[in-house]
């Protein structure tokens, strides 16, 4: 399809029209009925996510000294991670685009830390769980990085510390866990992680993208979640998404550092140029300040005891499933604590009933390793948590009465 800018520019009212009308077949989110991708937190939250996202929609993160109000924005979100994470005196981070860039510039930091301590010179490799993100994978190959995949533990779907042990070298720049992987929503052991890198002087990233702002309120509810953060003292670095269930605005996550030392080989610096020096923490130069305002707003707005209401209603949602999809004869992989569930069924094809799902409405993820219905689950679907235990039930029947339908690929793009 070629198009081509048009002569005259057209009427807001008619672009907005046809805007909707595209948009008319795209995922049922305000519905419900999406499980990825978006985190739905109600109407309130929206509400303050938008009008603090257009107030600074023009401001740019890249100029601290033009937007001092954006720099006090950041400085304090990343103050209030560090409290909810146990970051120790003079933690420190910063807000990015997403998890990827997260992940990006902990890897960046993490080699080029190796780099002056002597490791790694000439090449280096990164050691993580099969279950790790692929934004690891995507930021090695930019940076010339072997990764290194292990296998995970079979029956809890949890990272193996012996095995990664095994694989780590010299030229290890950094080992990985998450909490939780994404696949299954399993929180891997950090504590016995962290006691591998301490004997091999290896830095830990923890990958809590998913989990950095739902664990510590589910813990306060009474969830048992283990030690995953810098309650570890392995633990040099994280990533925590705030779009995710933080129910920021896209695009905002943050990447922590236990100190201020490992922190100054994240930020680029260069004055090698004809214009003046120009100093970039992330991986973005310009960072919307729509999106630094929006972050900053919602968790003033939720506070604690908000967080806690919201993961509260996650975890009893994600519980209610599970014992609803039990009943219908599915499998849960592992334990999972937080908002992210896989389930599979002995007898039926879990993709051939994704599609089923997907015929009535539902946008939802899957797992390839084992193959499982996945949910990643917000405070909205409390409401709608029943109708797709009902949808699930009538498409398993309907495969079982031998009309499979089509098999759809789930990807993520």
């Amino acid at each position: 399809m070629s198009v081509t800018m048009p002569e005259k520019g057209r009427a807001w009212d008619e672009l907005k029209k046809e805007m909707e009308e595209r948009g008319a077949h795209d995922a049922k989110w305000r519905e419900g009925k999406t499980a990825v991708y978006v985190f739905n937190a109600g109407p309130e939250v929206a509400k303050v996510q938008k009008e603090a996202y257009t107030m600074y929609m023009s401001e740019n993160g890249l100029g601290p000294l033009a937007f001092p109000s954006l720099k006090q924005m950041e400085e304090e979100v990343i103050s209030m991670a560090l409290s909810l994470l146990h970051g120790p005196e003079g933690a420190t981070g910063a807000i990015t685009s997403g998890g990827t860039d997260s992940i990006t510039m902990a890897l960046k930091t993490a080699r080029d830390y190796a780099r002056a301590s002597g490791r790694a010179k000439t090449k280096a490799n990164i050691v993580l769980p099969r279950s790790a993100h692929p934004a690891f994978e995507k930021a090695a190959h930019m940076m010339d990085i072997e990764v290194r995949r292990v296998a995970i533990n079979e029956t809890s779907y949890e990272a193996d510390p012996a095995a990664m042990k095994k694989v780590i070298d010299a030229d290890t720049v950094m080992m990985v866990g998450s909490a939780p992987n994404f696949p299954h929503g399993i929180i891997d052991p950090i504590a016995e992680l962290g006691k591998v890198a301490a004997e091999k002087g290896v830095w830990l990233h923890v990958d809590a993208c998913v989990g950095g702002y739902f664990a510590p309120f589910a813990r306060m509810n009474g969830v048992d979640v283990p030690p995953f953060d810098f309650e570890v003292p392995a633990v040099h670095s994280m990533s925590a998404d705030l779009h995710k269930y933080g129910y920021a605005a896209k695009g905002a996550s943050s990447v922590l550092f236990r100190s201020a030392e490992l922190y100054q080989y994240m930020p680029f610096d260069t004055d090698d140029w004809s214009g003046a020096r120009m100093i970039t923490p992330t991986l973005a130069g310009t960072r919307p300040g729509g999106a630094i305002a929006a972050a900053w707003a919602v968790m003033n707005f939720l506070g604690v005891e908000g967080y806690r209401e919201k993961q509260g209603a996650v975890c009893a949602t994600r519980a209610k499933i599970q014992e609803g999809v039990k009943k219908l004869g599915f499998e849960i992989l592992g334990d999972p604590k937080l908002g992210l569930l896989a389930f599979r069924h002995p007898e039926v094809d879990a993709y051939a009933l994704w599609g089923k799902l997907l015929e009535r409405g539902w946008f939802t993820s899957i797992t390839t390793e084992p193959p499982s219905l996945h949910l990643m689950l917000s405070p909205f679907h409390a409401e709608v948590a029943d109708q797709y235990l009902a949808d699930i039930e009538a498409g398993m029947a309907e495969i079982r009465a031998g009309n499979a339908g089509e098999k759809r690929e789930a990807r993520y793009s």
